[in-house]
């Protein structure tokens, strides 16, 4: 049941949308970036495959960010800012319990900080939004902005490249690193600082599910060029989207025309008739998809954003946020060799509507399956929750003073909402006016109730990142185990985390 009090915030949330937000469909999430340039046809493109990261040594890895120039429209060259120069950056096939420590380097001409998205990792190597890298023998202050979020007390600096120190204490689950720089998230991340991670572990290893060239990472994002190739954007400086005009085109956030798997636009993937498990994320700035197969299809989702479920759940249609993860098997052996088989987004329009397209090529033997069970998830319970606390996701303030804020306030370093004890959990209860996909950090959580009745079948499983939909009061459990320190939760629209819509919270 949704309390009186939230109920009343949430009808005021309602009247605030009405007054001075313009209107807010189900399912909008972002405004719409045009291309430039002309656009190749759907289907052309082979899919890559991101590389694998070797390590130095045993549990030691380095990449370097740099600027490369890369094809992505085909014939057309691309500025990318990339782990190692690529898009998507190289992928690490970590193992559980394998402490790894993997150096960044920065040789670009701006700050980075590098976050595991979804790792339980010590609050000194999370990446912080003002825990910055900066390429050597280049200086950098502080933004001069009255703001508190702007303290230089609460900026550091590496100078050329720092140690991130993952112990992977947890789950096998499709993980991801993406920049995460104060202000600066979007804009970043829009021109390539982002890839896998995967972590394996024995209980996973051991179930009869897809293994090898049968299972794929698919990165969904969307972008939009110039007519020179380069990446359009509204503005590659985020203080400019503050400005009239700017700010109000952009403030639901940005969508590009361009759908790219793994870096390629609109790709094809040649399959075996056999089950495929794909490692989807959505790793689009403000984007919401909801996956399907044409001419028919089903996704049976075997794990979420941090790991394997209890049990399978099919889905005709999948809805997936910027951040979330699903891993699903798709059984080609169900279409007849020589089908083409098209991954759609059923929430897109014209050429954004389709993702990419699987050919089947061939008949083969498929010694893979899909168990009943997969994983003994514990239920969540809220009887054992210590506290309950409301976090909303609102826009608030009218014209120079309008921005996205949790709870009224937007971000400021240092200014923590909660602090939890560590070992126990919590019911946070996340409201909002818009779309906005909840992202915490460091502790994992399991989807309670939405708008007081059962969780959708796609919320299944341990989350680090929920869909927080228009008007909705979305409770979870949250579990904060790890380690002690400073970690965020914010919105992973990465224009309103860029806005301020971002919070602290320190684990005591």
């Amino acid at each position: 049941m949704i309390s009186r009090r939230g109920f009343i915030g949430t009808l005021a949330g309602a009247g605030l949308a009405a007054a001075g937000c313009g209107v807010l469909t189900s399912e909008t999430s972002g405004q719409g970036l045009a291309s430039a340039l002309p656009l190749p046809g759907p289907f052309t493109v082979p899919l890559p495959i991101p590389r694998t990261a070797v390590p130095l040594r045993p549990g030691h890895y380095e990449v370097t960010q740099r600027a490369a120039q890369v094809e992505i429209i085909p014939g057309i060259r691309t500025e990318v800012w990339g782990y190692d120069g690529t898009f998507p950056g190289p992928t690490f096939d970590l193992r559980r319990g394998s402490r790894t420590t993997i150096r960044v380097r920065n040789e670009l001409r701006v700050p980075t900080s590098t976050h595991l998205h979804g790792g339980v990792t010590p609050a000194d190597s999370d990446g912080y939004p003002t825990d910055l890298v900066v390429a050597a023998g280049r200086g950098f202050r502080p933004p001069q902005m009255a703001h508190a979020r702007h303290d230089p007390a609460q900026w550091s600096y590496h100078s050329g490249a720092r140690d991130y120190v993952y112990p992977l204490d947890q789950r096998a689950a499709t993980l991801w690193y993406h920049d995460h720089r104060m202000d600066f998230t979007a804009p970043q991340v829009w021109r390539g600082l982002a890839g896998f991670a995967l972590v394996r572990d024995d209980e996973d290893d051991a179930l009869p599910l897809p293994k090898g060239e049968r299972d794929v990472p698919l990165m969904i994002c969307d972008r939009a060029f110039e007519e020179d190739g380069s990446f359009r954007y509204p503005s590659l400086d985020p203080s400019l989207l503050v400005r009239p005009g700017v700010r109000d085109a952009y403030m639901e956030g940005v969508e590009g025309d361009v759908i790219l798997v793994n870096g390629a636009p609109w790709p094809v993937l040649e399959v075996d008739a056999a089950r495929y498990r794909f490692r989807l994320l959505n790793a689009s700035n403000a984007r919401r998809y909801r996956l399907a197969l044409r001419p028919g299809g089903t996704l049976v989702q075997v794990g979420s954003d941090l790991g394997l479920l209890a049990a399978p759940v099919p889905h005709e249609s999948l809805p997936i946020a910027p951040a979330e993860r699903y891993d699903v098997v798709v059984d080609f052996a169900r279409y007849p060799v020589g089908s083409e088989v098209t991954l759609v987004n059923t929430l897109g329009e014209g050429a954004a509507r389709n993702v990419m397209r699987f050919r089947v090529a061939r008949a083969v033997e498929d010694d893979s399956a899909v168990p009943r069970r997969l994983s003994r998830i514990e239920p969540a319970d809220r009887a054992g929750a210590v506290a309950t606390r409301l976090f909303d996701f609102r826009r608030t303030g009218q014209g120079p003073d309008t921005a996205w804020t949790i709870n009224g306030v937007p971000f400021t370093p240092g200014r923590p909402l909660a602090r939890p004890r560590l070992g126990t959990t919590e019911v946070w209860r996340f409201t909002s006016d818009f779309h906005h996909p909840v992202h915490v950090h460091l502790a994992h959580f399991q989807v309670l109730s939405r708008n007081g009745r059962a969780p959708s079948p796609a919320d299944a499983g341990w989350k680090d990142t929920v869909d927080v939909r228009p008007y909705e009061v979305v409770e979870v459990l949250v579990r904060f185990e790890g380690y002690r320190g400073r970690y965020m939760v914010h919105c992973h629209n990465l224009e309103h985390e860029d806005m301020a819509m971002m919070a602290d919270f320190e684990i005591i």
